[in-house]
C-alpha cells in the first residue's frame, strides 16, 4: 500500500513506478495505491493499472 499526495501527472507515474519496484522486491503480483488531490478538477475513483506484469489498485480522493 503507497499513500500519495497528488503533485501531477509526473509525480503520480514515479509513485506507480516506486510501488511496481517494491512488489517486485517482496515477489507479489497486486498492490495499492492511494492519492490524496485537493485540486478543484480533480478526477476521483478507482481505477486498476497493469504495469508490466503487476497490478496496481489506484485510489484517487
Amino acid at each position: 500500500m503507497e499513500l500519495k499526495i497528488w503533485h501531477g501527472n509526473e509525480y503520480n507515474k514515479r509513485g506507480e513506478q516506486q510501488l511496481t519496484d517494491y512488489l517486485e522486491y517482496y515477489h507479489k503480483e497486486r498492490g495499492y495505491m492511494l492519492s490524496f488531490n485537493f485540486n478543484q478538477q480533480k478526477e476521483i475513483g478507482v481505477k486498476e493499472l497493469k504495469i508490466g506484469n503487476k497490478t496496481i489498485v489506484e485510489a484517487v480522493v
